[in-house]
């Protein structure tokens, strides 16, 4: 067994691609190779900012013989075919085996040397490597994210000679960029490599860098009495930018302090990669920064703070007068009003169109989660309105959060301030969801303005791409839904978004059009006039009488409506000032079945059972909270005793109607009382017409878990009765009789869930 070193030397390669790379080079490499039938002990690959590195311990010195399949042509397919089949494979047809009716070619590769067939491995590596961006530097026949330099490659301590782009192998690297001299030098394993490396100032291992700038960070602010504020996106952002981190504790001017905390650790980081220090006597931010140096500086880093504490009061500054300015009274009123001139989207119009959407369905969905509405309704109102300000324009990722500062500063009800704040929560798992009702309230009109607004204009995620992050909003919705524990339908959301487009028709600045009911197809017929026009189409909408897609055209001047409905009939897409929507009822359907794919996701990540979960979605519900109450409540009673029985009974019930449904249409009517009736058949109908009104109201109830250990406690009686008579009898009133019982029965089972899709 042997050990294989590979490292890819370059110019500097962006620290947000550097652990997917090393990721990818290992997934590359380990298909590539196990293609080849070689095996391995452990694989790793290292990155850092100027290399890309290999470590491949226990390969063998000659890879295993490997027998190719290639599928063929069908038994009997063309001859064509079959020749090309032939002429592709190198074989003769007898040499082919049929499999299933298919032509099977079985090509046996003979062992070679492990050498002789990792340059093949690694070229197909390099050339085919998933870089974001990439690029072709000199002379270069292949991409790189940056200009290759060195390529080491060395397999049991020998060089593995390879020629790629006018690069050749062979065993040097070098150190780092200022502290090393900069000369090459020989390494002969991987032990040697690492070592080396280290001498000259290169530190390899991507999580030691990430350990020893939290050590030093640490201790250096440990010594200055505070603590450094946790952020490990920036921890491997800045390890992926130093070969050999050295943190350093800076002094900021105490004068920033005054602005939010936000501001001050955003300028940081985004800006200057430092990392922001909190004060631990009173737990606020401290007028310190760490910086992490690439290199050890001879005065011990006094120079490197001093400049950096130097552009940082030159980027707060700027800070200062952002805030200074976003806080003059009534800039609540310009920014919405610079709101008109933003476009959301160019099928969804304007953010002031948005903030209009936001703001009417918040008032429906107010009540549902307890909040006060004239609350949730201002709240809504104001949300967006930091998108025009500076400081959100200088910091995008600061929207929301600054739109809550300027409500406080402008004495705003607290309530207002914190869902303007929280009004994007939660944007991811580890994101926390809004607390307050009226942040609840405002967070989930934003959220549902997003996806239903995508889903009426087609714009739905398919496969992996999802380009306006739907799946998170869903996931976002569903958290608030189930924490706050609001009671609504799905489809009544929906109908809530599209009774909100009823806005755009305030003041005249718009005419909502019913194209096919204006054709004259099914439905209501348009009277003369534009007013009556206008004033008719509102009290369809509002009635729910229009169900073809809605068109929407906002109008600054006044238009000839009779054109003007011509115009949208002949040319339905025209150009930004025409939002066309989908009809209701597609996009109320397929709201729903991606919001139920998103709660199973959901569920199965919390560790229900897969089968579980089917069952209960089996009942078409789309209030969430309650299906999430019948699943859980399944899987409390599966895992009792009950469940055993409760399964058991269904079970038995299911097979017999199955079976019968097979030979004709089960019977509906009610069962009955029989007079003459077998003791066991008169005792489980008597229970089941007295237990049907009392699941029925424990269902309606939501207790669930009491349901289903009543059906539980029929498992006697049904065992009974299937033991003691003929369902199937030739008696017809009695077989009717006794499969509408049994029907009545699952029919109560299923009102809970289908068990059927247990396990």
């Amino acid at each position: 067994m042997a050990q294989l070193l590979i490292e890819l030397f370059s110019e500097e390669i962006p620290a947000r691609m550097q652990l997917q790379a090393a990721r990818d080079f290992e997934r590359l490499f380990g298909d590539r190779a196990r293609a080849q039938g070689l095996t391995w002990d452990s694989l790793k690959a290292y990155v850092g900012p100027r290399r890309l590195a290999l470590h491949v311990e226990g390969l063998p010195l000659e890879q295993a013989a490997v027998t190719e399949e290639v599928k063929g042509p069908k038994d009997g397919a063309p001859e064509q075919a079959m020749a090309g089949f032939l002429r592709k494979v190198g074989l003769t047809q007898d040499q082919l085996v049929l499999e299933n009716g298919v032509w099977m070619a079985r090509i046996e590769k003979p062992a070679k040397s492990t050498a002789e067939v990792l340059p093949g491995i690694l070229e197909d590596v390099i050339l085919t490597f998933p870089w974001p961006k990439s690029m072709r530097s000199g002379t270069s026949s292949f991409r790189w994210v940056r200009p290759l330099k060195r390529i080491l490659f060395l397999f049991d301590g020998q060089v593995i000679p390879l020629s790629i782009g006018g690069i050749t192998s062979g065993d040097l690297t070098q150190g780092h960029r200022v502290l090393s001299s900069g000369e090459a030098f020989a390494v002969k394993d991987f032990a040697d490599y690492q070592q080396k490396l280290r001498d000259h100032f290169v530190i390899l291992d991507h999580i030691e860098r990430q350990s020893l700038i939290l050590d030093k960070a640490n201790e250096a602010c440990a010594a200055a009495g505070c603590a450094l504020m946790d952020d490990h996106g920036l921890l491997e952002e800045v390890a992926g930018l130093n070969e050999w981190p050295t943190p350093l504790l800076g002094d900021m001017d105490p004068k920033f302090l005054s602005l939010p905390p936000e501001v001050i650790k955003t300028s940081m980081r985004t800006h200057q990669k430092y990392f922001a220090v909190r004060d631990l006597s009173t737990g606020k931010m401290a007028a310190k920064f760490v910086i992490v140096a690439n290199q050890v500086a001879s005065d011990g880093g006094a120079e490197i703070r001093r400049g950096n504490a130097k552009v940082l009061s030159a980027r707060l500054s700027d800070g200062v007068f952002f805030w200074s300015e976003d806080n003059r009274k009534g800039n609540f009123d310009a920014w919405l009003q610079k709101l008109n001139g933003v476009t959301f989207h160019a099928r969804l119009g304007t953010m002031a169109q948005r903030v209009a959407r936001i703001e009417a369905l918040a008032q429906v969905i107010a009540p549902l989660v307890k909040a006060d509405v004239s609350l949730a309704t201002q709240a809504a109102h104001l949300a967006k309105a930091d998108l025009a300000s500076y400081m959100v324009g200088e910091f995008p990722e600061l929207q929301g959060v600054m739109g809550g500062y300027y409500a406080e500063a402008a004495r705003l009800p607290g309530d207002v301030a914190e869902a303007i704040r929280e009004h994007y929560k939660p944007q991811g798992p580890s994101d926390s969801v809004p607390e307050g009702a009226v942040s609840a309230a405002v967070a989930l009109a934003d959220k549902i303005d997003t996806l239903v607004g995508f889903f009426a204009i087609d714009e739905k995620p398919t496969g992996s791409k999802d380009p306006y992050a739907l799946r998170r909003a869903a996931l976002g919705i569903l958290r608030i839904l189930r924490q706050h524990n609001v009671r609504a339908s799905l489809s009544e959301l929906v109908a809530a978004w599209y009774q909100s487009l009823l806005i755009y028709a305030g003041e005249g600045r718009a005419v909502y059009v019913d194209t096919d009911n204006w054709r004259g197809s099914a439905g209501p017929r348009w009277a003369e006039g534009e007013t009556e026009v206008y004033d008719n189409y509102l009290r369809d909408f509002r009635a729910g009488l229009l169900e073809s897609p809605v068109f929407v055209i906002p109008t600054d001047r006044d238009y000839d409506l009779d054109l003007q409905f011509e115009h949208v009939a002949n040319t339905p897409k025209v150009d930004n000032a025409l939002l066309t929507f989908r009809d209701f009822r597609a996009v109320s359907a397929e709201f729903a079945d991606f919001f139920a794919d998103r709660l199973k996701v959901m569920l199965k990540d919390e560790g229900v059972r897969f089968d579980v979960v089917e069952a209960g979605f089996a009942v078409r519900d789309d209030d969430m909270v309650r299906t999430v109450a019948r699943i859980r409540a399944l899987e409390s009673v599966l895992a009792s005793p009950a469940g055993t029985e409760l399964q058991a009974a269904y079970t038995r019930v299911a097979n017999i109607l199955n079976a019968e449904a097979k030979k004709g249409a089960l019977p509906t009517a009610e069962p009955k009382l029989l007079s003459g009736a077998p003791e066991v058949e008169t005792a489980l109908t008597q229970q089941v017409i007295a237990l049907t009104p009392v699941v029925e109201r424990l269902i309606d109830a939501e207790q669930f878990e009491e349901a289903l250990g009543k059906l539980a406690g029929l498992r006697g009686a049904v065992d009974a009765f299937l033991d003691g008579v003929l369902v199937n009898s030739d008696v017809v009133a009695e077989r009717e009789n006794r499969l509408s019982l049994l029907s009545a029965l699952r029919r109560l089972f299923d009102g809970v869930g289908d068990l059927s899709k247990l396990a």
